[in-house]
């Protein structure tokens, strides 16, 4: 089996600790009980080998033999094909899992993280701009509720669109986000409750504490 490596970065400040996006990779690798190992770069300057692999400077990216795969939704892919644990063999299951992977980019994460990023910086400004990121989260927070309402896992079993989504979701909670949606919440809980994410948070928390 080809030898997995994940790279992150060296150290990040406390605050993004326990969000960096290598987390959703960690995950579907403890997940899939596939076999990896952990390469760093520098947080603080990154070089041009560094945007060789991640042309906007990010982490993680993984590299499997021969190739390089950077954004954390095309990782999760790629491992999905190499395991049914993360994604499962039959054409409509496996569909649904892409879809719902790319919800949790496309329609999900494109309203949580503007929105988590005004959290993160402190600001509570009643602006019209803030307001509207409020309205859009919201929107797409209802349309999940109803979705996570009637089913355990999006795609029926357990799979990589799970962890996206689970992760993306996460973030919003960090603020109090989900307080509105439990059934959201739930599916929070069930999600970080794994073994595997207990094991990718502990992972990489205790990476980046290693070079403090």
């Amino acid at each position: 089996m080809t030898d997995l490596i994940l790279t992150t970065f060296d150290w990040v400040p406390d605050m993004p600790r326990g969000y960096v996006r290598d987390l959703r990779v960690r995950w579907a690798l403890e997940e899939a009980g596939l076999p990896y190992r952990v390469k760093s770069v520098p947080f603080r300057e990154r070089g041009a080998e560094h945007f060789s692999h991640q042309p906007f400077g990010q982490v993680p990216w993984l590299t499997d033999g021969d190739l390089s795969i950077f954004e954390s939704g095309a990782i999760l892919l790629h491992l999905g094909e190499r395991s049914d644990a993360l994604m499962p063999a039959d054409p409509r299951s496996r569909s649904e899992v892409i879809e719902w992977l790319f919800a949790a980019l496309n329609s999900v994460e494109m309203a949580s993280l503007p929105w988590a990023l005004f959290k993160f910086a402190g600001d509570i400004a009643e602006t019209p701009g803030r307001k509207h990121l409020d309205g859009f989260l919201k929107a797409r927070l209802q349309h999940m509720e109803k979705v996570l309402a009637g089913r355990e896992w999006l795609a029926g079993t357990f799979s990589v669109a799970d962890i996206l989504m689970a992760d993306v979701l996460r973030l919003v909670d960090r603020f109090d986000g989900l307080a509105g949606y439990p059934a959201c919440g739930d599916y929070v809980a069930r999600a970080t409750a794994r073994p595997s994410f207990a094991k990718a948070y502990a992972d990489q928390m205790a990476h980046f504490a290693a070079a403090d």
